[in-house]
């Protein structure tokens, strides 16, 4: 593998992974059809159950994890993604 800025071909790669969160969240058609008197429900006549729900329930995040390849040139230093 040849660097493309320097043209050396003294090139490093390796695959890297990232981590990060997302966040779950309802769809709009869930929001337009069940969510607008679900949450008006629940706040009315739930809400000290909803409250402690709140704050103590169930997260809705899950990790994602994306995987790539990474080539470093030594001579100069450039990094680029073949």
């Amino acid at each position: 593998m040849q660097c493309p800025r320097c043209g050396s071909t003294d090139v490093f790669t390796s695959q890297q992974t990232t981590y990060r969160l997302k966040n779950a969240h309802h769809t709009v058609f869930w929001w337009i059809f069940i969510g607008w008197w679900w949450l008006l429900v629940k706040w009315i006549f739930l809400t000290v159950p909803a409250l402690l729900f709140k704050i103590f329930g169930h997260k809705k995040q899950k990790l994602v994890s994306r995987s790539y390849v990474l080539s470093v040139c030594q001579a100069c230093g450039y990094r680029w993604r073949p």
